[in-house]
């Protein structure tokens, strides 16, 4: 369960260009949903998934993953939600370039004690999940759009996470790999995951289960 109350974040507070991107969010996203974050560029919205990364602190309010104040958590334990609870999809898919499929996706293991070779089964098996696991030895940079996002979307579901968050994932995409990106969230969906999809594409938030919408920092709908 994910719950804010009260959420409000200023840039550059007590400055002469402090900014209020959010006011005052509330919002309960209950486990296993399917949700779509919709607003215009400016509207708040990736600064809202920033907060529920854990990613951006907040001035005001109260942020609850499962029973955990995230305000009250150190920065180790942030690092350890952030790693254990929540996999994060982006538009421009922020893999590294000269690595191949298989060592993008393993970078969320680094920190883990594991064996190197448990470390690459975990990361197969993921691979294998999104239909990449014969593009694993590829290096990055020679990857398709579409594949390239699949590749982010395993190493965002390498540590099983129980929340996805994705930004802007079909931003970068045509149309049919677009609906081939959301039948996978879609299937990672049915599979007992939260995943909260941000997005300015009412097609593509139609999709989902629920949809919230964002304006100048409000929750309109």
């Amino acid at each position: 369960m994910i719950q804010l109350h009260q959420i409000s974040k200023i840039y550059n507070q007590g400055k002469t260009n402090a900014f209020q991107a959010l006011h005052k969010i509330d919002l309960k996203i209950a486990d296993g949903e399917l949700v779509a974050i919709i607003g215009t560029s400016g509207a708040g919205k990736s600064t809202l998934l920033h907060i529920l990364a854990c990613i951006d602190s907040y001035e005001s309010g109260e942020y609850y993953i499962d029973d955990t104040l995230v305000k009250n958590c150190s920065e180790k334990k942030l690092a350890q939600i952030r790693n254990k609870k929540i996999g994060m999809v982006m538009q421009d898919f922020a893999l590294v370039d000269d690595f191949s499929a298989l060592q993008n996706v393993m970078l969320p293991l680094d920190f883990s004690k594991s064996k190197v070779s448990e470390k690459k089964e975990k990361c197969l098996k993921a691979l294998q999940a999104v239909g990449m696991e014969k593009f694993a030895h590829h290096q990055s940079n020679k990857l398709s759009g579409g594949q390239k996002q699949r590749v982010a979307i395993a190493r965002a579901i390498v540590n099983e996470p129980s929340i996805i968050l994705a930004d802007e994932p079909t931003g970068a995409l045509d149309s049919k790999t677009s609906s081939e990106i959301m039948e996978l969230f879609k299937s990672l969906n049915d599979a007992g995951r939260t995943v909260i999809i941000v997005t300015h594409d009412m097609k593509i938030a139609q999709q989902c289960k629920r949809v919230i919408r964002i304006e100048d920092g409000k929750i309109v709908d």
